[in-house]
């Protein structure tokens, strides 16, 4: 970041309001016999950085998506800034962002052309487009060389930068991130951290899953463990501790490791070296 150039750029939508700026109410969600998240009842306050956490196969990204307008409920329901997620999710999209674990990105386009069309399907005028989006590169410390270079060229976390800079662009109240941190460099989990911390300070919420505990441990104001699509723990970091059973020596590792019954020992008959 350089300067304050990058102050006004990313900007939050309207007054936070005090009610919880994502609720959902008995949220389930079944694919044929499966239940992938049972009922779920979960509130996140706004300006808070939500962990989101659970093991393969937990129902993380199914509640996400749900929570998007991506992916309709069996049952229940869920709100984002007041707005119903399974029928007014062409609103929630313009006031939300979202980074999956796998984006999505038009590999033909450069990063500026990329950010140049999401401004556009924004409503962004053209000048405050290009403006933001150069902010947002400096913030994502994207080298000016790499800004006019096509996306199939860059590596994962490259991708990454240029998604969340996408996400970002058009100053979403709410960020929704499944794994960002998953498979890339420290060099880019710094810069990306760097970002959403920046967001948090903004007032933006940050809701976003992870399996990098210690990132988790140092940047959450409170976090939620689901296991087989049930809600466990939610609270602060020492709340979940107590929650857990664990106490406050516990780590966030042996709580994780505790509920998602994952603890392996010699008793298992399995030798280790």
């Amino acid at each position: 970041m350089q300067g304050d150039a990058t102050a006004p750029d990313i900007q939050v939508h309207g007054i936070r309001a005090a009610a919880p700026v994502v609720q959902t109410f008995g949220l389930r969600r079944d694919f044929g016999a499966k239940t992938a998240v049972l009922p779920l009842d979960l509130e996140v306050q706004a300006g808070e950085f939500f962990g989101f956490l659970g093991p393969n196969g937990a129902g993380k990204s199914t509640t996400i998506r749900m929570l998007c307008g991506l992916l309709k409920p069996t049952a229940g329901s869920a709100k984002v800034l007041g707005l119903d997620c399974a029928t007014e999710t062409l609103e929630l999209r313009r006031r939300i962002g979202v980074l999956p674990e796998d984006p999505s990105l038009y590999d033909r386009l450069t990063p500026r052309e990329m950010l140049e069309l999401v401004a556009r399907l924004h409503g962004l005028p053209n000048d405050e487009g290009r403006r933001r989006s150069e902010a947002l590169f400096e913030l994502m410390e994207l080298a000016a060389a790499d800004r006019s270079r096509i996306l199939m060229d860059f590596s994962m976390g490259m991708r990454k930068k240029v998604a969340l800079a996408a996400a970002l662009l058009h100053g979403p109240r709410v960020l929704f991130l499944d794994e960002p941190f998953n498979g890339i460099d420290a060099v880019t989990v710094r810069a990306i951290r760097g970002v959403l911390t920046d967001a948090v300070n903004r007032g933006v919420t940050v809701f976003f899953s992870s399996h990098v505990l210690e990132l988790v441990e140092r940047l959450c104001t409170r976090v939620a463990i689901i296991t087989e699509g049930s809600l466990r723990v939610c609270g602060t970091l020492a709340e979940v501790k107590v929650q857990s059973g664990l106490g406050d020596s516990a780590s966030l590792e042996d709580v994780f490791v505790h509920l998602a019954g994952g603890a392996r020992t010699n008793g298992s008959g399995v030798d280790f070296l």
